[in-house]
């Protein structure tokens, strides 16, 4: 089934719903790509929402080639993360769980799609302010060297 989400909400409307998430960490040169998203201006990983029958491995590299063009590998998952209180300027409100894996790149530049105002690397100490609190715990969890914290 495409467009899981659109489906459950014709269903459910705004009500609270869990959903299934995933994306990456992709470095490049001791750096992290982030993403600003189109529909809030803010910072995150790259990732989104699982469809009906994939598996987050599936979800990751699909979402990071549709957002980024880019190719890349999953070397390991960093953790599972929880962001219960997810809500959107439709009103849409879920508990989103989400599996961040980190990437590297095996082909392509970033190039920005409708999901993004821009693409950027950052380093470490040079971080903007990150919007989801699921992908604030992934980005610590990976300075530390954290792998497959699950939550």
């Amino acid at each position: 089934m495409k467009d899981y989400v659109k489906y459950i909400r014709s269903r459910v409307g705004h009500d609270k719903i869990i959903l299934n998430a995933a994306g990456a960490i992709i470095t490049k040169d001791d750096m992290i790509l982030l993403q600003r998203r189109s529909d809030n201006g803010a910072w995150g990983l790259i990732g989104g929402i699982l469809e009906m029958d994939e598996t987050y491995h599936e979800g990751a590299l699909r979402e990071i080639k549709e957002e980024t063009g880019l190719d890349v590998s999953l070397d390991y998952l960093v953790g599972i993360y929880h962001n219960f209180d997810m809500k959107w300027s439709s009103g849409d409100e879920a508990h989103c769980i989400c599996a961040i894996f980190k990437a590297s790149i095996t082909n392509g530049e970033p190039r920005v799609d409708h999901e993004s105002l821009e693409l950027r690397f950052f380093k470490e100490d040079e971080l903007p302010e990150v919007f989801a609190k699921a992908h604030q715990d992934a980005i610590k969890d990976f300075f530390k060297g954290v792998r497959n914290n699950v939550l």
